[in-house]
Order: structure tokens, then sequence, then C-alpha cells
């Protein structure tokens, strides 16, 4: 009976890879039917029983996978005799669960409407768009820096602690809802991730648990990167799968939040993407934005991002990220990690006829 059901999620798995591929071609369904319908009662209900516990059920549930697979490994794989009937079984009924339950209680997202169709923008910009709005995005760095450090040459330090920036986000999701309605996020479900130290060496900021609906961010992270990260990992629990779009939904939700720390955060944010992608176009302009337009504080906080990863740096950091890197590509990212260009294009498009907050 065990084996006949095992052969029967095995012989499933096909079938859902298929089924999950016909689906990938119908967009406006899965935006209307999963997205903004039935996904929206699976998010809140897994963070109404997750959400309340103090650490993450899911980095613990990852652990015990890890000890399961080592264990499989040992009992199933390295003997002498191997049961290549029963091993191809516990691997295919396996996969088949977990690609059911991962397609279902979040990752249908990857496949629902392009965001700039959602916002109704071009996903297209002009060499002389993206300097018009990069001029915005640092006249505002300037003038957020300004207020918070009048020594143009000294980083911003962000003076709160993590969990207080965990509470800013409600906060701040609550407030970008008057110029996007559909971004309520309620109950919150965001921790510390009890894995914060394996996820510096892989070269990751935070991740969203699929199964639990938690928002997992590395505790080592620096405070200024703190208002960020945390909206993006909650910009994927609302349902917003793919990289690029939930880190616009971090900028455009933390540049509308009236903390200024969290504004600064998120305008220095959208504009090093606005910046990186310009560089790789105009380097002569942008670094000439930079030299003569931007304050030197502003480069000493990206300095001391970029000095935080050097530190953590390792040979097997490019492992996990091209492993990563497949893993966009297989979910209808065919950047992959590079994802300068369409975030850039987003924010272009929204803020060549908006103004920026301050």
């Amino acid at each position: 009976m065990q084996s006949r059901t095992k052969l029967i999620l095995t012989l499933l798995l096909p079938v859902q890879i298929i089924g999950i591929k016909i689906i990938s071609f119908f967009p406006a369904f899965v935006e209307r039917y999963y997205s903004t319908s039935i996904y929206i009662y699976i998010a809140k209900g897994l963070r109404y029983i997750f959400g309340w516990l103090p650490f993450s059920f899911g980095d613990l549930g990852y652990v015990v996978l890890i000890v399961l697979a080592i264990r499989f490994l040992y009992t199933k794989v390295f003997r002498k005799h191997i049961h290549w009937k029963n091993l191809g079984l516990d691997i295919g009924s396996t996969l088949s669960i977990v690609y059911a339950m991962f397609h279902l209680l979040w990752g249908i997202n990857y496949y629902r409407l392009p965001l700039h169709e959602i916002l109704n923008i071009n996903d297209e910009y002009t060499e002389a768009e993206l300097i018009l709005v990069s001029e915005k995005l640092i006249l505002a760095a300037n003038t957020i820096h300004q207020q918070l450090e009048p020594v143009d040459s000294l980083a911003i330090q962000t003076p709160y602690d993590k969990q207080e920036i965990f509470n800013k986000t409600i906060v701040a999701y609550q407030q970008v809802q008057t110029v996007m309605p559909s971004l309520s996020y309620t109950p919150k479900s965001i921790k510390i991730s009890l894995l914060s130290i394996p996820l510096t060496y892989m070269g990751f900021s935070g991740y969203l648990n699929p199964i639990t609906n938690e928002a997992q961010v590395n505790g080592l992270i620096l405070n200024s990167k703190m208002p960020t990260t945390s909206c993006h990992e909650e910009a994927h629990q609302l349902g917003f799968a793919k990289e690029n779009e939930a880190n616009f939904i971090a900028a455009l939700t933390t540049i509308n939040c009236d903390d200024p720390y969290f504004k600064y955060s998120g305008v220095t944010f959208a504009l090093k993407f606005c910046l990186n992608n310009l560089y790789q176009h105009n380097d002569q302009k942008a670094l000439c934005l930079i030299e003569e337009k931007m304050r030197p504080g502003i480069l000493k906080n990206y300095k001391e991002v970029h000095e935080f990863w050097e530190h953590y740096e390792n040979p097997l950091e490019p492992i996990f990220k091209s492993t990563y890197d497949t893993y966009l590509k297989a979910n209808d990212q065919p950047e992959g990690m590079d994802t300068y260009s369409y975030v850039t294009a987003l924010l272009v498009n929204y803020y060549k006829t908006q103004s920026i907050p301050l």
C-alpha cells in the first residue's frame, strides 16, 4: 500500500510540472484567481499560525529536513546494496509533495501579471529618463542625509534595533497604501533567521519560507539595510514572488514612509539600482553624478555595505549564488539574480512623472 502511494505521487510529479507550465501562460488568470484571491487567505492563515512565535519555525524545519536528508543518504544511498526501485519512489514521492506544497502555498505567484502591468506603467526607458530619475533620487538622498547628518562626509547610522525596524515596517506598509492600496500587510510574520551565519556566508540578506510564510531576515546585516531588506521579504509574503518586483515594492514602501531613516534607506536603495544601470550604459555620466552631485556620506554608507559583504566572502559563495540564480531562471526570471534592468525600469517609469516624497 505504501509503495503504491509513493508510485502515484511519483507519477504525479511530471503531471504537476506540465500543469504549472500551462498555468504560466495565463498570468491574468493567476492574478485574478490566485494572487489576489486564494493566496491572500493562504498567506494570512499561515502568518496567523506561525507569526506569533518568537522564533522561526521554518528555520527549525529546515534543520530537521537536513538531518533527515543526511539520515536518508546514510541508510538508503551509501550502502552496498541499493534498492533502486525503492530509492526512486522515495525521492520521486518526496519531490512531488514538496513541489505541490511550494506552488500551492506560494510559488504560483511567479506567474502572475508583471508588476508594470499592475501599475499601468511602461517597462522600457531611455537613458535621458534614467538620468532624470537618478538626479531626482540624488537630490532626495542629499536632502534626507542633510536632515539626519549635517556633516556631509559622515555616513548615516540607523538608531533602531532590528525588532524596532520590524515593527516600523508595519507602519510603512500602512502608509504606502495611499499610493498602492493593494499592499495591505497584516498580520506580520517577520523574524531574525536562526540561520543568519550560514546565510551571510552564502551572501544572502534574507528569504521567505514558502511553506510557513515566515519572512526571514539575516540578523547580521547592517541596520541601514534592515528597512529595505525587511520590506523586501514582506513583499514576497504579499505575493510578489519575483526578486525584482519585491525590490521595487521595498523601495516604494520605504520611500513613502514618514520615518526619515526608512526613507533614506529606500532612496539610497533605489538610487543604487539606477546608478548601477546607468554605469553599464554610460559610465562617465554615472561617475559625474556620483562625484559632483552626491554627498560623500552617502558613498560611505554604500562602502560600509560593500565592506560588510567583502568580509564574509568565501569560495563557496559563488556556488550558492549560482544555484539560486538557476532557481530564479527556472521560475520565470530569465535574468536570474541580475535584476537591475527591470527594477530600474519600474523605478524610472514610476518616478519620472512623480515627485519623491521628502
